[in-house]
């Protein structure tokens, strides 16, 4: 890790260039439309997947730093804003269902991540659970219910590989996918996505309270079973943008008093 006053290898800014509160898109087309809900919001920088916009909420600098997909990228955005001095991350971006109580358009609030991945090995042993801050949590279920949206808050499973879930049949470990599949199915997995796990435990490592909200934009569990057509997506992410917007108000406010 270099020095927070030198320039960060990846993304590019060093200490007092970005805020304590960080708010964590996969696509870098994200960023300005998140920013958009800070004040005075300004581009700060950009190189390879991370992309970088800065504003305000309540007085305190918000800073919005795209992480590209899946764990590798992630972590080294994680690890480069703390670095700089970010002390709280939330991870904002879009799942697929797996519980079939988990509509299209519906809010899920992660407790927790299934480590299906590879970052976070490389930091943790299998047996440490990646969970969310509690105060991040709480946040965000309080500011699911203000806003009236549906929202769910359990455990996701985190991937590495998009079509390993797509399409699980075609792979020479399908049975391991599958079993596994069917498994979290059994246990009440919320819904698949591909951050959080790294999230959370880089985050545990190094100190930082961080959580996760998603959009679900389809069911494909939903679909099998007849109670959704084809056509049942949503990308509109601006449900997810705006719960992390106030959670990160109500966390700001809980911690200044």
């Amino acid at each position: 890790m270099l020095s927070s006053k030198q320039k960060q290898y990846h993304i590019n800014v060093s200490e007092g260039d970005v805020g304590k509160y960080c708010i964590l898109p996969g696509d870098p087309g994200r960023c300005e439309k998140i920013a958009a809900h800070l004040e005075n919001p300004y581009f700060v920088s950009q190189n390879r997947e991370y992309t970088i916009w800065n504003g305000t909420l309540l007085g305190e600098t918000v800073t919005v730093c795209s992480t590209g997909i899946g764990g590798p990228s992630t972590a080294i955005a994680v690890e480069e804003l703390a670095a700089c001095g970010a002390t709280h991350m939330i991870r904002v971006g879009t799942c697929g269902g797996i519980s079939t109580d988990v509509c299209s358009g519906d809010i899920i609030i992660a407790s927790g991540a299934v480590r299906q991945d590879g970052t976070s090995h490389e930091y943790a042993p299998p047996e440490f659970p990646a969970v969310s801050g509690t105060n991040f949590l709480i946040a965000l279920i309080d500011a699911a219910k203000a806003l009236k949206l549906p929202y769910h808050a359990g455990v996701v499973q985190s991937k590495d590989s998009f079509y390993g879930q797509h399409s699980p049949s075609r792979m020479p470990i399908a049975t391991e996918l599958n079993n596994k599949w069917r498994a979290w199915k059994r246990l009440g997995v919320l819904a698949s996505e591909m951050e959080a796990s790294t999230l959370f435990t880089v985050g545990a490592t190094l100190g930082l309270e961080c959580g996760a909200v998603f959009l679900c934009v389809w069911n494909q569990e939903r679909y099998a079973a007849g109670l959704d057509t084809d056509d049942s997506e949503e990308h509109d992410t601006e449900r997810a943008i705006t719960t992390a917007i106030d959670a990160i108000k109500l966390l700001i406010q809980r911690e200044n008093g």
